[in-house]
């Protein structure tokens, strides 16, 4: 069975509209940090990439989200976006074979800081029953599933920054149900004060931007909001050749132990030409750096991080969609903020063939590792390439077990 990527949508702090992100990551830009506060007297202010409020207009005309959080907003939107790239609209008949998995980290972490806020200051019986609803990590999922109409299979994940991969995973095996015929997968964050507080005391955070991925020592990284989605389906012009659902590492230390299997089972028999990793300025990128070197030295590798943050469970979508829209324009965005020399092939463009196959490597803070490889299929001709003839492609691996280790909301 072959599933494929059917649709892409994003909401990040560069926009929401896929093809202007894109272009706005083509030409080398980044997103603008703005300083958060507060609302508690907290000492510090701190950097972060928000989503502008255009990004996310659409929102406001959806009566149920007139009181929801960031979070659910940027899922929505995420996740209709996505719908409407690969052209379907859902009526009660496509909505009863369409199934949603949502996958998320820090979770709405606004409305939930405001609601134990309350009860602290005035006590239990001040506990606002309009915020409570916006603390589940399933409100989200909850909000897009009525907007669509979906009253079938719903799940949320909750993980690490590699949740979203095992979200993709789940809804691969969903797929295996004959009753199904599409999965969206969505996720999202939100960023917050108190967040970045609490990743700042994890000596993971910067001061201030940019973010630079590679350096050594490691600095930090910047934190974001925004969401992503992927539909996947029966159909499409790129397939989703294997997930490696990776595992779980207890300290900072293990993570190129962890990534090893990843990157070994990952590699496949083609080539692999361009390289998403997950980068973010932090003990990460040293790990992510061996794996490229052993197992892709000849892909083009790329990070979105610097110029849209680390935006943890949203970030991973944001990968994927990186990798697909590489291999669909056959261009990448130029690679900011890495030191020269930084001992991994860098490129914007095919140099000899056209790209075929990327790979995607997620790496949690807290602390999960994921990956998968995309394929461009054969068939698939591209405007922006030069480039004609027949490619080999590789096979499509097996899917492996889900691990232990994430915990399933439904």
């Amino acid at each position: 069975m072959s599933v494929f990527l059917a649709g892409l949508g994003w909401v990040t702090p560069l926009g929401s509209t896929l093809d202007e992100v894109w272009a706005r990551l083509l030409a080398g830009e980044s997103a603008a940090p703005a300083a958060v506060r507060s609302s508690l007297g907290g000492r510090s202010d701190y950097c972060v990439f928000p989503v502008p409020a255009a990004a996310v207009a659409e929102a406001a005309r959806q009566p149920r989200l007139r009181r929801s959080s960031a979070i659910s907003r940027f899922a929505v939107v995420a996740g209709l976006n996505a719908l409407r790239a690969a052209g379907l609209t859902l009526d009660e008949a496509s909505a009863a074979r369409t199934a949603l998995v949502f996958a998320i980290s820090n979770g709405g972490v606004i409305y939930t800081k405001r609601f134990y806020h309350e009860i602290v200051q005035a006590g239990a019986s001040a506990a606002s029953p309009l915020l409570f609803p916006e603390t589940v990590f399933n409100a989200p999922a909850s909000h897009l599933a009525a907007i669509l109409g979906l009253t079938g299979a719903s799940y949320t994940l909750v993980g690490d920054g590699a949740v979203g991969i095992l979200a993709l995973q789940m809804a691969e095996d969903l797929m295996a149900n004959p009753e199904l015929d599409r999965c969206l997968v969505v996720g999202a964050e939100e960023a917050d004060w108190l967040l970045c507080d609490a990743y700042r005391k994890w000596r993971l955070l910067r001061a201030a931007a940019p973010l630079e991925p590679f350096g050594r020592p490691p600095r930090g990284m910047i934190l974001s909001e925004g969401a992503g989605a992927v539909l996947l389906a029966r159909e499409g012009d790129l397939v989703l050749e294997r997930v490696h659902p990776g595992g779980n590492f207890a300290r900072q230390s293990e993570l190129v132990r962890e990534l090893e299997p990843i990157g070994a089972a990952l590699k496949g028999e083609a080539a692999t030409d361009v390289l998403v990793a997950s980068a973010n300025g932090t003990f990460i990128d040293a790990a992510e750096g061996a794996t490229a070197a052993k197992h892709f030295a000849e892909a083009a590798v790329y990070t979105a991080k610097p110029a849209l943050g680390e935006s943890v469970a949203a970030g991973a979508f944001w990968q994927v969609i990186c990798a697909a829209q590489a291999l669909r324009t056959q261009e990448l965005p130029p690679l900011l903020g890495a030191p020269a020399g930084f001992g991994l092939t860098t490129a914007t463009k095919p140099a000899l063939r056209p790209w075929q196959r990327a790979v995607v490597l997620t790496c949690g803070m807290n602390q999960q590792a994921a990956g998968l490889a995309l394929r461009l299929e054969q068939s698939t001709t591209t405007a922006t390439t030069q480039f004609s003839g027949e490619h080999g492609l590789p096979a499509r691996g097996p899917v492996q077990p889900a691990p232990a280790g994430f915990d399933v909301a439904t």
